[in-house]
């Protein structure tokens, strides 16, 4: 059990710690809603894993290879809609002054809701779930439920205190500079939009070079 447990410790700080589009999404909602609103979204792979872990180890496999491409390219609009709202967060918002938060906020549910949705729709989990941990965990299952169960307990553990330790390092910064809000919204517009592009033009090419 040690030994997957810390398979999954590794693995799970690993994804955390990787730049992608669910970190620059939290990057935006820190410079718009500060870190109090924005930690419940840290927990949002706890709910879009569990289906993209299904799809991955039962029925993706099976699927045609065109359907990854389909969703890369739902998930670039879905993060040019993000990168618009992260946009519009810098335009509108003014440089704060004492530490005061931006006045715009948003809804803690529609912000886990709306990470969720997205952490679904990129196809960087699926990947990595049918390359990397989807094997380990098959195997550690196979040996013992409680072996896989361990795996898991590892993985999470650490993504989600990765993602937590991201939070609190990125609002710290913007409590010392207030004016680091606009600079959070800007980058995360600018990181969103060049992901979105990104997951657009590959889901794009991947489809033309298997019907062309």
């Amino acid at each position: 059990m040690p030994a997957y447990l810390l398979q999954g410790l590794i693995l799970g700080a690993t994804a955390a710690a990787q730049p992608g589009p669910f970190q620059a999404f939290l990057l935006s909602l820190i410079a718009r809603d500060g870190w109090r609103r924005t930690l419940p979204a840290a927990f949002a792979p706890l709910i879009s894993d569990g289906p993209i872990i299904v799809l991955v180890l039962l029925v993706l496999v099976q699927l045609p290879e065109w359907l990854l491409s389909v969703l890369q390219i739902t998930g670039g609009v879905f993060l040019l809609f993000l990168a618009w709202g992260a946009w519009q967060a810098f335009r509108d918002s003014s440089p704060a002054v004492d530490g005061a938060l931006p006045a715009i906020q948003g809804d803690v549910r529609s912000n886990i809701l709306k990470a969720s949705l997205m952490n679904f729709l990129s196809p960087s989990p699926y990947i990595f779930w049918a390359t990397v941990t989807g094997p380990i965990l098959i195997d550690a299952w196979r040996q013992a439920p409680t072996l896989g169960l361990a795996f898991l307990a590892g993985f999470y553990t650490a993504l989600i205190g990765g993602l937590t330790l991201f939070i609190f390092v990125f609002a710290g910064a913007s409590r010392i500079d207030p004016r680091m809000n606009r600079v959070l919204s800007a980058v995360s517009a600018i990181g969103l939009f060049a992901f979105a592009l990104y997951q657009l033009v590959a889901g794009i090419n991947d489809l033309r070079a298997m019907f062309i």
